[in-house]
């Protein structure tokens, strides 16, 4: 039987309730740990305002995955990481504990119920261009940095 083959994928984090750096610490660990999971980068911790809702800021950070998971696999690995941190979804954009989008599976282009990658809002939102740049400057046109260059983003301090 041969290995499945290893995909680098890119995962935006997000939290704006609770502890948020402890709840993106714990993620990156968990993603860390996965099983099957390779190598592991992440960006540096970013502040921003949230998008198309209310409540408190968000810190956000993007990591590097290589892993042998398929999407749909990835996928339900984030939800379970989501739902162990407590993640509720009572309204569309609600506040949350954890937030975990697959934004890149390799050079994949998928379109599903469950799936859309790449991420379809990710051009729109400075808070995952920014530390995806910061990851894979290849991953992100200048000219996409431009367009959400008005959108307050900050280094978390």
């Amino acid at each position: 039987m041969s290995e499945r083959a290893v995909v680098t994928a890119y995962i935006a984090l997000g939290a704006n309730l609770g502890d948020r750096h402890a709840a993106l610490q714990q993620a990156l660990q968990a993603l860390r740990a996965m099983a099957g999971s390779g190598a592991l980068r992440s960006s540096r911790l970013y502040r921003s305002a949230p998008v198309d809702a209310g409540g408190p800021d968000y810190l956000n950070a993007v990591a590097q995955l290589t892993t042998p998971l398929t999407a749909p696999d990835l996928l339900r690995a984030l939800q379970a990481l989501e739902n162990a941190a407590g993640r509720q979804r009572p309204y569309r954009n609600a506040p949350r504990t954890l937030d975990l989008d697959l934004l890149l599976y390799g050079d994949a282009r998928i379109d599903s119920a469950q799936l859309t990658v790449p991420h379809p809002r990710m051009w729109e939102r400075a808070f995952v261009l920014v530390p995806l740049a910061e990851l894979a400057p290849h991953c992100v046109p200048e000219a996409a940095l431009a367009a959400v260059a008005a959108q307050a983003i900050a280094l978390a301090s």
